[in-house]
């Protein structure tokens, strides 16, 4: 997979949450005195909720080295994020694998809480939840469900075109050509018609975004 592990790559076409409309996360660790007889329950760590991730994944069979959590933390020699840094401006976390009998693209992306740890701990509960789903007889509404998180873009009004932004999920910062290029590079990966989930309607979007926003520049 070409997803950068930092900084955060959003899926194209997946929802974001307003700053102002996200919450606090209770995603915890629970500690125990050696005794038994005391317990607390402490905030999960970036560390943590990473672990708890990877075990999700492992149990749908995907290996570690064919998954890419992308998120905004700077990240350690192992290519994991970082625990001892501030929290970024964007927590989200976005999590990108390859279906271990199809191989076919996948994706999961949560921006809801304000901290990047409690994004990767909803992702870890979210895949949980959804193989409670096969362990019950669903197999099939599992693989429909997971088909769904294929990076496929937001619907688009006849006639409306959206602005570069958007489209390059570049955010309000002033244009630069490298991060443009950047931005492009990483959504035409998704987007190539030769990719599941692509078109070639995805691909002359993204053209024409990455035009317009060098155009800003000139």
């Amino acid at each position: 997979m070409t997803i950068t592990a930092f900084p955060l790559a959003w899926p194209p076409g997946w929802r974001r949450t307003a700053a102002d409309a996200r919450t606090y996360g209770r995603f915890g660790t629970t500690k125990q005195s050696s005794a038994g007889n005391w317990r607390s329950v402490q905030d999960i760590t970036v560390a943590a909720a990473t672990q708890r991730l990877r075990a999700e994944l492992d149990r749908m069979a995907v290996r570690g080295d064919d998954l890419v959590l992308s998120t905004n933390l700077k990240l350690r020699l192992d290519g994991l994020p970082r625990s001892d840094q501030a929290q970024p401006a964007d927590p989200g976390a976005a999590v990108y694998w390859n279906d271990p009998w199809t191989s076919a693209p996948r994706c999961m992306a949560i921006d809801r809480y304000t901290k990047v740890e409690m994004n990767i701990a909803a992702l870890a509960a979210t895949i949980e939840a959804m193989r409670a789903i096969e362990r019950h007889g669903g197999a099939v509404v599992l693989e429909r469900a997971f088909t769904g998180f294929a990076a496929l873009p937001a619907p688009i009004v006849a006639g409306m075109k959206r602005h570069w932004r958007e489209v390059l999920q570049y955010g309000d910062g002033r244009p630069d050509a490298a991060i443009i290029r950047g931005c492009y590079r990483t959504l035409a990966s998704l987007a190539h018609p030769d990719r599941a989930g692509g078109s070639t309607e995805r691909m002359a979007e993204l053209n024409q975004a990455r035009d317009d926003a060098l155009k800003e520049i000139q």
